[in-house]
């Protein structure tokens, strides 16, 4: 899986009404994305709208926060992997990479 594909299948989700797998595949996205700033910038910014479009201003808040904190971890070289990039959860704390992205060696990815 890639950053694009996890990306397109939560456009399909979000679509289709499947909230679940819509947050599903962006913290997807957001796993594969976190080595690369720029990419894990995009996958906050559609979080963020996803927040928005659910309405759901503790999501948004955390997401503008993460904004801001992406850049941060990026310099500093403190991107945590697994992480899914939700306000639910710490933005430094490393969490297991899925079984379906342990192909994407997501670990491979870090620059």
């Amino acid at each position: 899986m890639t950053v694009t594909t996890a990306l397109a299948k939560y456009r399909e989700a979000s679509v289709s009404g499947d909230v679940a797998l819509a947050w599903e595949s962006l913290e997807h996205a957001h796993i594969l994305a976190q080595p690369r700033l720029g990419a894990h910038l995009r996958v906050h910014f559609a979080m963020l709208g996803f927040s928005i479009t659910q309405r759901d201003p503790v999501e948004a808040a955390g997401q503008v926060l993460r904004l801001l904190l992406a850049p941060l971890g990026a310099a500093t070289g403190r991107v945590p992997t697994g992480n899914t990039g939700r306000s639910n959860v710490s933005a430094f704390a490393p969490m297991a990479v899925p079984p379906e992205l342990q192909a994407s060696n997501v670990e491979d990815q870090r620059p």
